[in-house]
């Protein structure tokens, strides 16, 4: 065996030690991403885009459920057209990467490559809504977006990203409220049971909302140094862009009505907190539902006669139930296990001379590194008993996590001595002022995540001002 293997996987950084070089060794190490040329782009590679893959099929399967059809819009927008609804300009501005040349010619008019495309929507809709009979209009595109970030990392901020947006017209308000919600329950059905990540759903304070909705319901995760994650916003855009591109269609009475409108997105954002909320000193952990591989079978002393053959056998024994895979390679069985280890792959199955002798396998579970012993006979049975037991265990150990991480702060002294010693979410009563959110910030470099839907009454008064207070927030340092 060349020295080559003898080093099995490098080590990474022991996340207690330094939390961000962690993340950067898993994301490279666990083979996820490369770094672009160009500053602040990745390439995702294979195994990275396997698992994004898996992510965004389960994501359309659901948007198509609830009668949404895929469209593909340009990938530029004419600067003019950018600039009509003031407000979302505004909001993207900084971010906004422009083409000024094409070839060697001087464009007579900027093209922005698209931060978001709801411009681009509006200006659809305007040729193409004419009648109540036209709506609901529910599209969904699949595309890459930039946004010229200033500080960048791969997966959570990065200047080119992958996701979905969801645009939507409907008559009225009450509809594109309810699509609103809808597509917000989906996002956390998507991220809870196959992420195995526990959300928080709630709507967005006024200075934190997207740029040109009326208000933005957002789903909010906590990664495991005690940050949160924005993972997924659905937005209720009301008709200011219909009156600013005057879309408007004809009511059954003939009379004419503005559009009301949504729009939505998850990204490859969700990525990050995959890795942050599951994965460990030893890598990257993936659920079961999402794995590209569900089981890797290692056979062990596979130059010994018919140990090969039977590790086959298995695996096309295996194949129709789960998703399998086998490492024949010449590496040492050492080098494998630490490689799927790395990996995160769900359950490793050793298969060796005695276990042949014995008519049976071993299962190691890559969540708790536990063995068991299962007889071939038994294992078609117990297999995806074991993958969903696994599901099940990291989305509790993340609930558990975000329990312990949960602070009540009445006051501004409980406030910042939580943020500073310990993080996580801090539970705390708010007036409403935009004053109050801006001072918190401020002085603690906290941010407001989110007014849950549930709420409750922690105090009686505002953590900040101590006024009246009207609502529950969560609070958070954020990605």
């Amino acid at each position: 065996m060349g020295k080559k293997n003898k080093q099995f996987v490098e080590k990474i950084t022991a996340m207690e030690d330094d939390f961000a070089q962690w993340y950067t060794d898993v994301v490279k190490q666990a083979d996820l991403v490369d770094y672009g040329l160009v500053r602040g782009t990745m390439i995702i590679k294979p195994y990275g885009y396997a698992i994004w893959e898996n992510i965004k099929d389960e994501l359309d399967r659901q948007i198509k459920e609830t009668g949404h059809s895929n469209v593909a819009f340009p990938l530029f927008i004419p600067e003019g057209l950018l600039q009509k609804e003031k407000d979302h300009v505004e909001g993207f501005a900084p971010e906004v990467a422009w083409v000024t040349h094409g070839g060697d010619e001087e464009l007579l008019e900027r093209l922005a490559i698209r931060p978001t495309s709801e411009v681009l929507f509006c200006d659809y809709y305007s040729k193409n809504i004419h009648s109540y009979r036209d709506l609901p209009m529910l599209y969904n595109q699949w595309a890459n977006v930039v946004r010229w970030e200033k500080t960048t990392r791969p997966f959570l901020r990065s200047s080119e990203f992958h996701w979905q947006e969801g645009h939507t017209a409907h008559a009225t308000e009450e509809d594109a409220s309810k699509e609103t919600d809808q597509m917000l329950n989906v996002y956390a059905e998507v991220v809870e049971n196959y992420l195995a990540v526990p959300v928080l759903k709630g709507r967005k304070t006024d200075k934190e909302k997207f740029a040109g909705a009326e208000y933005t319901l957002t789903i909010e995760a906590l990664m495991h140094d005690g940050k949160a994650l924005q993972s997924g916003t659905s937005h209720y855009l009301g008709t200011d862009f219909a009156e600013g591109f005057d879309i408007t269609y004809l009511d059954e009475n003939g009379e004419s009505q503005y559009v009301h409108q949504t729009s939505w997105g998850l990204s490859t954002r969700i990525m990050g907190a995959l890795i942050m909320v599951h994965g460990d000193n030893r890598g990257l952990v993936v659920p079961p539902r999402i794995a590209p591989t569900q089981a890797m079978i290692v056979p062990i002393a596979q130059h010994k006669e018919g140990v090969l053959d039977k590790a086959y056998a298995l695996r096309d024994q295996l194949k129709d139930l789960v998703r399998v895979d086998i490492d024949a390679s010449d590496k040492m069985p050492g080098w494998k296990f630490n490689e799927y280890e790395m990996k995160g792959i769900p359950v490793r199955i050793e298969m060796g001379p005695k276990d042949i002798e014995k008519e049976q396998v071993v299962l190691v579970r890559r969540d708790t590194g536990e063995k068991e012993f299962v007889a071939l006979h038994e294992l078609e049975g117990r297999l995806p008993k074991l993958l969903e037991e696994i599901q099940q265990n990291l989305y509790n150990k993340a609930l558990e996590h975000r329990n312990e991480m949960t602070t009540v702060a009445t006051n501004m002294e409980e406030f910042k001595q939580t943020i500073d010693e310990k993080g996580g979410f801090i539970k705390a009563m708010w007036c409403g002022d935009l004053a109050c959110e801006e001072k918190i910030k401020e002085d603690t470099t906290a941010t407001s995540r989110c007014i849950p839907f549930e709420q409750e009454k922690v105090a009686d008064t505002c953590v900040c001002c101590k006024k009246e207070a009207k609502e529950m927030v969560y609070w958070a340092k954020a990605y």
